[in-house]
């Protein structure tokens, strides 16, 4: 997530937009992932095509577990194919998106890079001057990107004992796109319109992705 949290940075610094560094992030780290996302399609053309000697085996040497599995690993063997090969590039899938969960989660932590204690120090801030509620529990570095948003003014916070002066201006992320807020939670803002909109794409752009996927 750190990582990855520098590289958005720097595309954001290009953009000056949150949506539109995320999606260029994406895109990139798509194009970084093609020849991992190649060699798994081949190995899955691959393994369709031994499917059926694999059931020969199975029904053959049913009752000798031991002998069907030497069998069906010396076949993976003769084709070249791992039969851990599919499994090895879904747990670099589920890595990543963990990593860009925590990324998007905490982007003052991962992309901005602010020390914790100040990060700490800013929430409390933000809870005594407005509203405990202000800040979601979820999401709270969101939380506070939001009241920057309306608030870029330089204030006192208290770390470790001693007080320093910040700029709020610091905290603040571009996250207007196209109209959509993306600081806006849906669990805060649900008669708002607007939040099911990312919500909605999302489940429309995986359902047809699966079906091209399937189809292919």
């Amino acid at each position: 997530s750190n990582m990855f949290g520098y590289v958005l940075n720097f595309i954001y610094s290009l953009v000056n937009n949150y949506g539109l560094a995320i999606i260029l992030f994406s895109i990139i780290l798509k194009i970084v992932l093609l020849p991992l996302s190649i060699k798994q399609q081949k190995t899955t053309k691959k393994t369709e095509k031994i499917q059926k000697e694999s059931k020969i085996i199975q029904e053959k040497y049913k009752n000798k577990p031991e002998k069907m599995n030497k069998e069906i690993m010396d076949l993976y063997k003769r084709e070249n194919i791992s039969p851990f090969g599919g499994c090895f590039t879904a747990i670099i899938q589920l890595i990543l998106i963990l990593a860009m969960f925590t990324l998007v989660r905490n982007p003052i932590t991962n992309m901005l890079h602010v020390d914790n204690a100040k990060i700490e120090a800013v929430t409390q801030y933000i809870k005594e001057e407005s509203d405990e509620n202000v800040i979601n529990q979820t999401y709270p570095q969101i939380s506070i990107i939001k009241y920057v948003a309306n608030n870029k003014k330089e204030i006192e916070i208290n770390t470790d004992g001693n007080t320093e002066k910040i700029n709020l201006e610091n905290l603040y992320i571009n996250m207007d796109f196209v109209g959509i807020d993306l600081s806006q939670i849906p669990q805060q803002n649900y008669t708002d319109v607007k939040v099911y909109i990312i919500p909605v794409l999302y489940v429309i752009s995986s359902v047809i992705s699966i079906r091209i996927s399937t189809t292919m």
